[in-house]
């Protein structure tokens, strides 16, 4: 059976706004039904690094969660802590970069709790029967909430090929433990390229990196396979092997998504704002340019289909001339031009396979 997704797209007038629509999509999706008073709602997002400009827009936030608070629910805006070296390692630098983004509790009516403690060490284990983990370690305050309502902004990603509500709630839900499984396979490798300029060795906070003979080389027992190198290499030097890796970590953090899922069985809601699509991750400190127009928002309870539909739009718009994407024909798989080497539709599989949601929808317009 096809699950319903719900959306809004950008067109408005005086009489039908985008934000009244955002609102009524989310009463016919009817959101507020996975919590209830006096619940802990975790809304689950991603705060977006310093000098990062696409992750999503404060007022549709603050938007949902007024939404959400007429339940009479008490909820949290919350992330985990990143692998990388950034904005947001630990919780004092992560609420205060949410807070120049944007995000604090004066702009949004409800608290923010980084929900796997000071520096990403506090996590449950969860146990999930997968085929690459028996448990896995949730971000612990996300874990002891009764309900979670995730908010993703859809863009390209350099490992995993789309960044959704899949990859939210998997990557972003772990404890730092938590992602180094996920990323324990990723191995990436110093072409001829390399200048040995020492960029790299600066951004890696394991200290994986080493000058050797003017080249940089990475000790891959170090490594955590965090990929930062390869973003911030000025000569686009250091690679991986993506059809092993990328395949690898999909699968590994859709095991992750389940442990989030199932222990919430139906309290569980999930809205994707497809606006601002970027090549990237919002983990780096810039966004590059849009390669698609804004799509709009979409709203499921079902993070598979949710997913599909919004890779579908992005891929039936025509691509933005003199952006990261190439292909510029509507209909083309733009995700998959912006990062060539990876199969982003292995996640929308193994979820499905996993029991997690089916790929099939019914888009309904609001």
């Amino acid at each position: 059976m096809a699950s319903r997704v719900y959306f809004v797209d950008m067109r408005a007038d005086m009489r039908d706004t985008v934000m009244d629509r955002f609102v009524k999509g989310m009463r016919k999706a009817r959101v507020a039904s996975v919590t209830a008073r006096g619940e802990l709602l975790a809304v689950k997002m991603h705060f977006g690094e310093r000098g990062n400009t696409s992750y999503i827009r404060p007022i549709f936030v603050r938007v949902a969660i007024d939404e959400m608070r007429r339940t009479g629910c008490l909820p949290f805006l919350t992330d985990t802590n990143t692998l990388y070296v950034g904005s947001r390692t630990n919780t004092p630098d992560h609420i205060r970069t949410a807070v120049e983004n944007g995000f604090s509790y004066a702009s949004m009516g409800t608290p923010i709790v980084i929900a796997d403690g000071l520096k990403g060490g506090n996590y449950e284990a969860v146990p999930v029967g997968g085929k690459f983990f028996d448990e896995v370690k949730i971000a612990a305050d996300i874990a002891r909430a009764d309900a979670m309502l995730v908010l993703t902004h859809v863009k390209g990603h350099e490992l995993t090929g789309m960044g959704g509500a899949l990859k939210n709630i998997g990557m972003g839900c772990a404890s730092r433990a938590g992602k180094m499984d996920m990323h324990a396979d990723v191995r990436p490798r110093v072409s001829e390229a390399c200048t040995g300029c020492g960029r790299c060795l600066r951004w890696c906070q394991v200290k994986a990196i080493k000058l050797v003979g003017g080249k940089a080389v990475i000790d891959r027992d170090v490594c955590v396979g965090c990929a930062e190198c390869i973003a911030v290499c000025p000569e686009k030097a250091i690679k991986i092997n993506w059809k092993w890796d990328g395949d690898f970590v999909q699968r590994r953090m859709v095991e992750y998504a389940a442990g989030v899922m199932r222990p919430k069985k139906r309290k569980v809601a999930f809205i994707n704002f497809v606006m601002d699509v970027s090549p990237q991750c919002d983990c780096y400190n810039f966004s590059d340019a849009s390669i698609v127009p804004d799509v709009g928002i979409l709203i499921s309870k079902d993070p598979v289909a949710v997913d599909r539909a919004s890779a579908d739009l992005i891929n039936k718009q025509e691509g933005i001339r003199g952006t990261a994407v190439r292909k510029h024909r509507a209909g083309v798989d733009k995700l998959r031009d912006v990062n060539p080497e990876i199969d982003w539709t292995v996640q929308i599989r193994y979820a499905e396979k996993l029991g997690l949601g089916t790929a099939k929808y019914r888009l309904i317009r609001v």
